[in-house]
């Protein structure tokens, strides 16, 4: 393990677990790499933290926001929360959404600082919301991004909650707006009620490296976004990148974040170089993730060794100042005529790897009970309760119950309801991305 400390960052740590014999031939090297980061906010305001931040909340005001009509006024409450819940002294701004995007707060193109008076007429402002008009999000977050690319701050965070389908642009529309602002500001969202679509709201949450949940009680909308602006007043550092540097005749097979949640990294690598490739992580306070990296290398003989990729975090440069290396660790890959360790599978590997599996066979499942394959959706959320059981993962096991009856779950011998809840079965795909650690024990 090796950590490199700068006082204004966080302290961060990478530790890399694998199994690294291969048997002659071997040509594939999977890694956990585990990457801490300390000193920072841990999701909790601090007095006296930086206040080099800006944010700028996303409230849905079509027309559906309407019905019923307490949902509106849930989203006046949660947005009032979250404003209450900014440091003095970040910068912020609410925008009202429907087919257009427009500034409630402060207006003119601007951010206003955080502060008591300011909090106050932003939440006089909030009062004038009305639900009426389409949904464009892609409008919205064109928007925030304009208004966060003024504000000048290093931290750049969106909130955004929506109750309806992203109907008044194309999904090309949206893609592209995306594209636009991947790298720009992370976004955190949120949808409420059940009848909105998970594919796009978890579509824009994993392209902004934000999370993404179901808020299916409108009641609990204040205290859901409470919480989302206190995680995000904890972030101390942003743009953090995780840079992969691998040998001649060398290439990463893939790279996923896989705790807290599975996200796939590897189309958004960034070349640094023939062999040096960055990739997104967004922005960091307390906490720990692990990512999966794989690299396929060049066979070599019993006995010989290399080093299969250097794993930094890295903050990239800021003016004329060079990239700073946060956190290091290394992939290596030894050749062996030792069958019983070569065919040991890292436990942490093993886990992770199931996790990705589980994502993946929930997202089948539900997929196919929507069209009507019955064998298809039985067979593909009985493995996920199967591996859900096998990894400990308990909270999505428990939404796994809600969908499906379980007869057997260490076989995955399952029954699917009938008549399950539209809540109960987006909550299930909109969290089945969750993970659960490694058990240390592992």
């Amino acid at each position: 393990m090796a950590s490199f400390e700068k006082p204004e960052v966080p302290v961060f740590s990478t530790e890399v677990f694998q199994n690294e014999y291969l048997p002659e031939g071997g040509a594939e090297v999977n890694a956990i790499v585990t990457v801490t980061a300390t000193g920072g906010g841990t999701g909790a305001v601090r007095t006296g933290a930086p206040a080099d931040a800006a944010v700028v909340v996303m409230v849905d005001c079509s027309g559906s926001m309407d019905h019923p009509p307490a949902k509106m006024r849930n989203a006046r409450d949660a947005t009032a929360a979250a404003i209450d819940t900014l440091r003095d002294g970040v910068s912020f701004a609410v925008v009202a959404g429907t087919h257009t995007a427009r500034e409630i707060f402060p207006g003119g193109g601007r951010l206003a600082v955080a502060d008591a008076t300011t909090r106050e007429q932003a939440k006089f402002a909030l009062r004038k919301l009305t639900a009426s008009g389409g949904t464009a999000i892609g409008s919205w977050l064109a928007l925030a991004d304009a208004l966060l690319a003024g504000a000048g701050a290093s931290i750049r965070h969106g909130i955004l909650l929506t109750d309806g389908r992203n109907e008044h642009e194309s999904p090309q529309e949206l893609r592209a707006v995306l594209d636009a602002c991947a790298g720009h500001f992370t976004c955190d969202c949120r949808g409420v009620g059940t009848d909105w679509e998970v594919k796009e709201v978890t579509q824009v949450a994993s392209a902004l490296l934000g999370t993404a949940d179901i808020v299916a009680d409108p009641g609990h909308l204040a205290e859901d976004f409470r919480q989302m602006m206190e995680s995000a007043m904890g972030k101390e550092v942003a743009d953090v990148q995780l840079r992969l540097w691998t040998p001649a005749n060398s290439l990463i097979a893939f790279v996923k974040q896989v705790a807290p949640s599975v996200a796939d990294l590897t189309a958004r690598r960034a070349d640094v170089n023939a062999r040096t490739g960055d990739y997104p992580t967004g922005s960091w306070g307390d906490e720990s993730r692990d990512y999966h990296v794989c690299v396929r290398v060049q066979p070599a003989g019993v006995g010989q060794e290399m080093l299969a990729a250097r794993v930094s975090l890295v903050l990239p440069s800021a003016g004329d100042e060079p990239p700073r290396v946060l956190g290091q660790g290394l992939v290596r890959a030894v050749w062996t005529d030792d069958m019983a360790a070569s065919t040991r599978i890292s436990p942490q590997v093993a886990h992770y790897t199931g996790q990705a599996e589980l994502a993946g066979a929930i997202q089948q499942g539900l997929e196919a009970r929507k069209a009507g394959d019955t064998d298809r959706a039985t067979a593909k959320l009985g493995r996920a309760v199967q591996l859900a059981a096998e990894s400990g993962n308990e909270d999505t096991a428990k939404l796994l119950a809600k969908v499906v009856d379980v007869v057997d779950e260490a076989k995955g011998t399952v029954r699917l309801k009938r008549g399950v809840a539209d809540a109960d079965e987006m909550t299930l795909e909109t969290r089945s991305t969750k993970t659960v650690r490694v058990k240390k024990q592992a």
